[in-house]
């Protein structure tokens, strides 16, 4: 399968397209950006021809996967026209900064029938989440009442481009960051009826960028569970990656908690599962577990399937995250 990539803007897009080659994907053109993730992605794909203008890859029958990482209000509007070009598009998260974007794409994705695909790398690219959910879908801690998701992230703001601390550009912290916890919220408890009960964005403590939301967390509901997110900048230099992301998911029957990036018991390296059930509490080293979303994907775009994630999920977890977004600036 050929694909290209137009937006270089999130190095999130160099792991997309990797994961997507390793999975068998060619990537054989994209849009040219300055900077150091273009710099990366051109040595990372030396082959890939470096095309100036996003038409040349739209119009190129060859091609049938687009992914990308643009600026984040510039997401939807390339992934529309990707897909009235007759092409699949694979959007970093958020994919959607406005509902008015989410609206438009639902409809050109029924006209075209062509996918949107949000690309939540906290659950696609964690293999200890991947764990937890083959346990969930097992039955090992019965049906999910509460999922608990914490996204902190380390701010670097020397590192950050201009666009990063404006709300239009970015969309809010929760449309951005909890867009993940909204992802797993919908996965672990199977809801296709989700509520916002509660939110709230807050500058804490970087009054010289007015923009930044560096605070944000919502409560949400469905029949029979609920769910708590909180995301911020607050990551301290001082620890060994840039957040200790947690997913903690309360069952009927037992529990199981995630830690994705760091063990702070001191335990090596990532993908840290921990399973508390009746008969004992169980640490499962996931670092060798397989990622399986880049391969079902592919799969998925060959035989115009759903079998790694579907497209009202996408389009629902996005909608979630703008709602949350939309009640925590209403309380503001």
């Amino acid at each position: 399968m050929r694909m290209a990539a137009i937006g270089l803007a999130h190095p999130h897009v160099l792991s997309m397209a990797r994961y997507l080659n390793l999975a068998g994907a060619e990537m054989v053109a994209y849009v040219p950006e300055p900077g150091w993730i273009g710099d990366v992605f051109a040595k990372q794909f030396p082959d890939a021809d470096a095309r100036t203008e996003q038409a040349a890859i739209l119009e190129d029958d060859t091609i049938a996967l687009v992914l990308g990482a643009g600026i984040p209000d510039e997401r939807a509007g390339i992934g529309i026209d990707v897909m009235r070009h007759g092409k699949d598009y694979v959007s970093d998260k958020p994919g959607f900064t406005e509902p008015e974007q989410l609206q438009l794409a639902r409809r050109v994705q029924a006209e075209t029938s062509r996918r949107f695909v949000v690309w939540f790398s906290e659950r696609f690219d964690s293999r200890a989440t991947s764990r937890a959910g083959e346990l969930v879908r097992a039955g090992a801690i019965g049906r999910v009442i509460q999922t608990l998701g914490l996204g902190p992230h380390r701010l670097g703001a020397p590192t950050r481009e201009p666009w990063f601390f404006q709300r239009a550009r970015y969309g809010g912290i929760l449309t951005d960051l909890a867009s993940h916890q909204m992802d797993q919220f919908l996965h672990f408890t199977g809801t296709d009826a989700p509520t916002v009960v509660a939110a709230r964005v807050a500058n804490r403590a970087h009054p010289e960028y007015p923009g930044l939301q560096d605070f944000g967390e919502a409560m949400l509901e469905t029949e029979g569970a609920s769910g708590y997110t909180r995301v911020d900048w607050f990551t301290p230099d001082g620890l060994a990656s840039w957040g200790d992301g947690r997913l903690l998911l309360i069952g009927t029957e037992g529990q199981i908690e995630v830690r994705k990036n760091v063990d702070l018991a001191g335990r090596e390296g990532g993908d840290h599962l921990f399973l508390v059930d009746r008969g004992g509490t169980r640490h499962i080293d996931c670092s060798q577990d397989p990622l399986p979303f880049a391969g079902l994907l592919l799969d998925d775009v060959r035989r115009r399937t759903e079998t790694a994630v579907t497209q009202e999920h996408c389009f629902l977890a996005s909608d979630l995250a703008l709602r949350a977004q939309a009640a925590a600036e209403a309380n503001t």
